[in-house]
């Protein structure tokens, strides 16, 4: 039964493979060649094959055992790392990370992030979440996630139980397709005239959810819970609106989508905030980790909001 397959078999199968010979195998494996001659037998009977020739001098592998060796190193690949993680997690223990992050985070930065902190923190558990206004302080809030990323601007979920701290900020343009009306002005345009048109605006589907309205031109407005279906939107010409630089650079670049110049109206940069329960202390690899998100975004001189 393949129940019975254990991981000593499988080095001895893959040994006689490497070293051509059952007592090569024995050598290397410091082990009496009688000992690994009865771990083929047993793991042959466990899969119901014959993994050697019998007819032959030398190790030779059936197409059964060739089939297998594969499977056989990746196992012990894998019982390897498995010690390898374990040996790991004895020494320094194993941080967990629950993180929710707003989708107008850059994503670019997010990754590297996570890719860093995968290399210094190798047993680390991430657990990740892409929401969008206030889902992510609500997580926090009901203890599913530790940290949030959120917007500034975006109403506090519970501020007697949360509190937040500046993270770092991203600049906001206005934009459009070229096929759009707006786009074919050719001057700096005023709140009214955004007022006439379609706006996508990413908003929170969550019930109860307090909305905010900041950057919004009227009432003319398609609402979105999910930022790709906005940056989608927008491309087609259904409609104008906001949207982080980093996320439309390409866009730009390539006539996708055109920047709008507004008049008498400013649209701040967008500013990002970590959120977490009061008290809550952070771990050496939370604390990495918000070092890493703030890092290349941080306003220089800029001194984080307590």
């Amino acid at each position: 039964m393949l129940d019975n397959v254990t991981i000593n078999q499988l080095r001895a199968f893959v040994a006689v493979c490497d070293q051509g010979s059952f007592s090569g195998a024995a050598q290397k494996l410091r082990r009496a060649q009688s000992a690994v001659s009865h771990a083929i037998k047993a793991l042959e009977s466990a899969f119901d094959v014959e993994l050697f020739e019998r007819n032959t001098r030398k190790a030779q592998l059936t197409a059964a055992g060739h089939s297998l060796l594969p499977d056989a190193r990746a196992v012990i690949s894998r019982t390897e790392e498995m010690k390898n993680r374990a040996s790991s997690i004895a020494r320094t223990g194993a941080p967990q990370v629950s993180v929710a992050i707003d989708a107008y985070f850059p994503r670019a930065r997010l990754i590297d992030c996570l890719r860093t902190l995968q290399v210094e923190f190798s047993t680390a558990v991430i657990d990740l979440r892409i929401t969008t206004m206030q889902g992510g302080e609500s997580l926090v809030l009901e203890r599913e996630c530790a940290l949030a990323v959120t917007i500034g601007n975006v109403p506090e979920v519970s501020p007697d139980a949360i509190e937040r701290h500046w993270l770092c900020e991203a600049e906001m343009v206005t934009v459009s397709a070229p096929s759009h009306p707006l786009a074919a002005i050719r001057e700096p345009i005023p709140m009214d005239e955004f007022g006439r048109h379609v706006q996508i605006v990413v908003t929170d589907n969550q019930p109860g959810a307090e909305k905010t309205q900041q950057g919004v031109a009227g009432k003319r407005q398609w609402l979105v819970n999910d930022l790709g279906a906005k940056r989608d939107l927008l491309r087609a010409g259904l409609g104008w609106g906001h949207l982080p630089r980093h996320l439309v650079s390409e866009d730009l670049a390539n006539g996708q989508l055109v920047e709008l110049e507004r008049r008498a109206w400013h649209i701040g940069s967008l500013t990002f905030m970590i959120s977490q329960r009061r008290g809550y202390d952070l771990s050496p690899c939370e604390s990495r980790m918000i070092e890493l998100l703030g890092a290349s975004h941080a306003t220089h001189g800029r001194t984080p909001a307590k």
